[in-house]
């Protein structure tokens, strides 16, 4: 979190600035309650308001969330650094915490419904061991990067969770309970009364007229009327185009689906999780409601047992956490103009793998032409409501014991075959966790150790499976192209010493910078003896680009 006076942070308040959203909460003297900056409420005397960087710290403060505004509803504030290897170990674990991770690892529990995962008692020490640190060190690195314990940031998470579910879902309070990590009912009854001060049962009554109007909403924009609906958050800036229009550019056929509907863009696909011993397959579509910035997400029912952690990778791949202010306060000036792009991440780790192997070194379209093939040939089926969506990405298990003379016939060149194979089989075994890593740099290198996978790939991964927001593929031509760096001697050398300006968000670079390379045809000048580039149609826009080097084409694979 940025460290602002309480004068700042009132002002913000005050004017209900959807860009310091999740940034910080404030908590009320005189009612007990804290809010995010963007609630609608009258605002506060100052003398009565406290400011808290994260919703644990408010709590933890005696403070109960908003039921307006909704504390659960806002994005996540998690500030990287790679000046303090503390500080990163902290946000580290706060992100697992975040995405699930000991609930994504727990057993199944044998009350209540089957199909609903429940984590047993939170161990701390396990999660300090996914880090490679001590559980005392953990809690000491936690507390003064943070401000909470471990148990207490992940008890807060796992009520909000339980909140939002309680409001804009037909769960029954048991399975609420199970979905949101508690291990009984019991226990999750005590914590909600202990923290909010009342039942349950008590908010769900109060928020059912809301959930209503969710539901109502849903049954517009989508064939299953009786899907589940819930919002996710983020901040302004936001470039909507840039990132419907990667999505639409990729698209796989049976498995997404990147359709207009009324007023907006819904970006549709099947996807398949594991929790534990269990897995999950079904359909969620996401569209954007940029008036109020926020993206309606709809579930299947047969994915919402796993709710939370889909929600997780959800705000991963559409970037819906991160804070354009900081990134653009070290990256304004080098890039400017472009404050609201995102970098496009993944709902699964494995899948961006796959398709940036078979995407090395050819052109987007050549190397969705691969992944099509891929899923036409290992895809399982899915029975969904939707008819353009009939078929999951091949899991690790199929590639893995993949006939390379199978894959050859799909086009695929035997050191990819390597590569994938090779790639699948580390996935399988749970040698490589690609979703919710516990140490980004030491998963590249287990990425690069990998035949057939080299630095490129591995940092591409990173920047979008393991979400490491300081990746940078220093070798990649494009970039070197967008820096003006292709005629010196040793550009990859050159483009890392110039990306140390631009620490810890060099994936945002390069993301700019790659951005730079579609601009629109310029028409040369007579006199000029240069042959402009080749115009092409970037699929889902209708301006023609000229692209400055072939290398761009082979762009975000």
């Amino acid at each position: 979190m940025t460290t602002y006076s309480n004068t700042a942070y009132y002002k913000a308040l005050q004017a209900r600035d959807a860009r310091f959203d999740g940034c910080f909460f404030t908590g009320v003297t005189s009612t007990g309650i804290y809010c995010r900056p963007v609630c609608r409420v009258k605002a506060p005397k100052q003398q009565n308001c406290r400011f808290f960087a994260h919703a644990a710290q408010a709590e933890a403060a005696g403070f109960r969330p908003c039921m307006r505004c909704r504390p659960e509803l806002a994005p996540h504030s998690l500030i990287w650094s790679t000046q303090d290897a503390s500080h990163t170990l902290a946000l580290q674990a706060a992100h697992l915490l975040d995405a699930g991770w000991l609930t994504a690892n727990a057993s199944p529990c044998s009350q209540g419904d089957a199909n609903i995962p429940a984590n047993p008692s939170p161990s701390i020490a396990a999660l300090a061991a996914r880090l490679g640190i001590s559980d005392r060190h953990l809690r000491r690195i936690f507390e003064a990067h943070l401000g909470v314990s471990p148990l207490q940031y992940l008890q807060t998470r796992r009520l909000l969770t339980a909140k939002q579910l309680l409001t804009d879902t037909r769960l029954s309070v048991q399975d609420v309970a199970l979905t949101s990590g508690f291990a009984s009912l019991r226990r999750f009854n005590a914590a909600f009364a202990a923290h909010y001060r009342f039942s349950p049962s008590q908010l769900r009554r109060e928020g059912r007229s809301g959930a209503s109007a969710s539901k109502a909403r849903s049954q517009t924009t989508s064939p299953a009327s009786a899907a589940l609906t819930v919002k996710l958050a983020y901040r302004p800036p936001y470039d909507v185009p840039a990132m419907l229009d990667f999505w639409h550019t990729r698209q796989i056929n049976a498995m997404e689906s990147v359709a207009a509907c009324a007023h907006s863009t819904l970006v549709s696909r099947t996807f398949s999780i594991q929790i534990g011993t269990k897995t999950y397959c079904g359909w969620l579509s996401a569209r954007f409601d940029e008036t109020n910035c926020q993206v309606l997400l709809q579930v299947g029912d047969s994915l919402v047992p796993a709710l939370p952690t889909v929600i997780a990778r959800m705000r991963a791949a559409l970037d819906l956490d991160a804070d354009p202010k900081a990134i653009n306060a070290v990256l304004g000036a080098h890039f400017p103009g472009q404050a609201g792009l995102r970098v496009p991440g993944a709902l699964d780790g494995f899948e961006v793998a796959v398709r940036a192997i078979v995407g090395q070194q050819v052109t987007v379209a050549a190397g969705r032409t691969f992944t099509q093939r891929l899923v036409d040939q290992f895809g399982e089926p899915l029975a969904t409501p939707w008819p353009e969506l009939s078929k999951l990405f091949p899991r690790p298990e199929a590639l893995a014991q993949a006939d390379p003379n199978v894959l050859g016939a799909l086009g695929i060149v035997k050191q990819r075959q390597k590569a994938l194979i090779a790639l699948s089989q580390a996935v399988a075994s749970g040698q490589l966790n690609l979703n919710t890593p516990a140490q980004a740099l030491q998963t590249v290198e287990q990425l690069k150790a990998l035949p057939g996978i080299g630095d490129w790939t591995a940092q591409y991964i990173a920047m979008r499976a393991l979400r490491w927001p300081d990746a940078f593929p220093a070798g990649d031509v494009a970039l070197h192209n967008a820096l003006g760096l292709r005629d010196v001697k040793n550009p990859a050398k050159a483009a890392e010493q110039a990306s140390q300006a631009w620490r810890p968000w060099r994936s945002y670079a390069v993301l700019r910078a790659w951005a730079t390379l579609a601009l629109p045809a310029k028409k040369p000048a007579p006199s000029s003896s240069k042959t402009p580039g080749k115009p092409i149609k970037r699929a889902g826009v209708s301006k023609t680009f000229t692209i400055n080097s072939v290398a761009a084409c082979a762009i975000f694979n």
